[in-house]
């Protein structure tokens, strides 16, 4: 059974291209989007997902306050922060209140590929985005 992911980001091409991306792997399936923090909370408590890539700048509910509102009802799904913000100081934030790990945008690509492939123990394939 394949690994589920939710992704939340209020632009529509990044969700899309994150989709793209992360379904190349093939024990990944993105089970869901959502367009802002409110949504991300009300889909990670409905469907449990196995791993969220959560953005910080979004409508409505910000990353963090998202973030608190679904590991205080599900403290067993991880998060992964995606985002521009990547600062030190939203790092050590993000860090306490439970986030498991901060990716750039910048940086996407190998990086978050093998920050999700972490976080979800997946060590049976390489770190590489398949082709």
């Amino acid at each position: 059974m394949p690994y589920r992911i939710l992704i939340a980001d209020d632009h529509s091409m990044v969700r899309r291209a994150l989709r793209s991306s992360l379904e190349r792997h093939p024990n990944w399936q993105v089970c869901a989007e959502a367009k802002n923090g409110l949504e991300a909370v009300q889909k990670a408590a409905e469907l449990q997902p196995d791993i969220i890539i959560l953005d910080f700048a979004m409508p409505f509910m910000d990353g963090l306050q998202a973030a608190r509102k679904i590991l205080t009802a599900s403290p067993g799904i991880p998060i992964l922060m995606f985002t521009n913000y990547a600062f030190p100081t939203l790092m050590m934030e993000a860090a306490t209140v439970g986030v498991r790990q901060v990716v750039d945008k910048g940086l996407a690509g190998e990086e978050l590929f093998s920050a999700v492939q972490s976080i979800l123990g997946d060590k049976s394939q390489t770190a590489t985005i398949p082709a």
